[in-house]
């Protein structure tokens, strides 16, 4: 089969094509022949050798934790799903490859109708991370006004969607180029405002009538997340699940905090809660079934060109989810 190998850390650049045996499955494994593989933020960072979550990347290795395609065998124990299933799963590394395994627990059917490249787009590590930053996390309430920055990206689009189909109010998407503060808006947001520029803050607080906003996802850092956290209302919640920009978010005043009653927490990540993903993963799947959830993909490389998707996700060019096509 062909994979994706990294031999030492660096650049995109150090993403080679490469032959090799296809894995056997083994005991409470599953084989997928993979149609689709995703390609996330946090695939750049094994890519330069750092962890991911609990998982540490030991060269050489082939990258990504997401795949979708069909069942190919079952390994020793496993007793479903059967082969030629359409499935989606989560898998700590070896995405990029012709051939993956999972842990059986790790792969889910696909539902009828619902194309690969969508599965993969909304059930897996974006659409379950969306999903927990406003339900678990948050805590959203019908009605309550919600701030998601990046909101063009894999998760944001999916949170702004969501958010809108829990019955949140008014809507604040961020994002740094007309063309993605369009996209937002098509996706259901009220207002969608350019987070690299002066006086943002004063759009979002006319957004919600000078109240502020009750939830903000936060996933920018530096001093765009500081800038978001001051645009809560009384009582309000920031989620923080990540820092695109490369630099954290500057400590908040907690004397502020005391006296509007604010909450900041962390995400921490879907394996975190491992108990919700299921929970997550019925609902999105009934969206997607009636067409209430739109998954937004950005666009899909050939495997051979994992290079050129990594460059892509770096230099901030997509929006929504970034494939490779198997």
């Amino acid at each position: 089969m062909k994979a994706i190998r990294i031999n030492e850390p660096g650049g995109p650049e150090v993403l080679r094509p490469e032959e090799m045996e296809a894995p056997t499955p083994g005991p409470g494994e599953v084989l997928i022949a993979v149609e689709v593989a995703g390609v996330n933020y946090a695939d750049t960072g094994t890519r330069r050798g750092m962890a991911f979550g609990p998982h540490q990347a030991r060269f050489p290795i082939t990258p990504g934790f997401e795949v979708a395609g069909t069942v190919a065998a079952l390994g020793e124990g496993v007793d479903g799903p059967s082969e030629g299933t359409r499935v989606v799963a989560v898998l700590e590394s070896g995405g990029y490859a012709g051939y993956a395994v999972a842990p059986a627990g790790m792969v889910v059917e696909v539902p009828e109708g619902v194309d690969l490249g969508s599965a993969a787009a909304a059930l897996l590590v974006q659409g379950i991370t969306a999903y927990g930053v406003l339900h678990d996390a948050a805590g959203l309430q019908r009605g309550e006004s919600v701030l998601v920055q990046a909101a063009a990206g894999g998760v944001g689009s999916l949170a702004v969607q969501l958010a809108r189909l829990a019955g949140a109010g008014t809507i604040v998407g961020t994002a740094g180029s007309a063309e993605k503060r369009e996209l937002v808006l098509s996706l259901g947001a009220d207002r969608a405002v350019d987070y690299g520029r002066d006086g943002w803050a004063d759009e979002v607080m006319e957004a919600t009538g000078g109240r502020g906003i009750d939830v903000v996802l936060e996933s920018v850092g530096g001093e765009a997340g500081s800038t978001a956290f001051g645009c809560l209302a009384p009582l309000g919640r920031m989620v923080m699940f990540g820092a695109a920009s490369g630099r954290p978010m500057p400590p908040p005043d907690l004397m502020q905090m005391n006296v509007k009653g604010l909450t900041l927490t962390g995400f921490g990540g879907p394996w975190i809660r491992p108990g919700r993903a299921q929970a997550a993963r019925n609902e999105i799947s009934d969206h997607l079934r009636t067409g209430a959830l739109r998954p937004v993909i950005s666009r899909s490389f050939p495997l051979e060109e994992a290079a050129e998707a990594h460059r892509a996700i770096e230099a901030r060019a997509t929006t929504g989810k970034v494939l490779l096509a198997v």
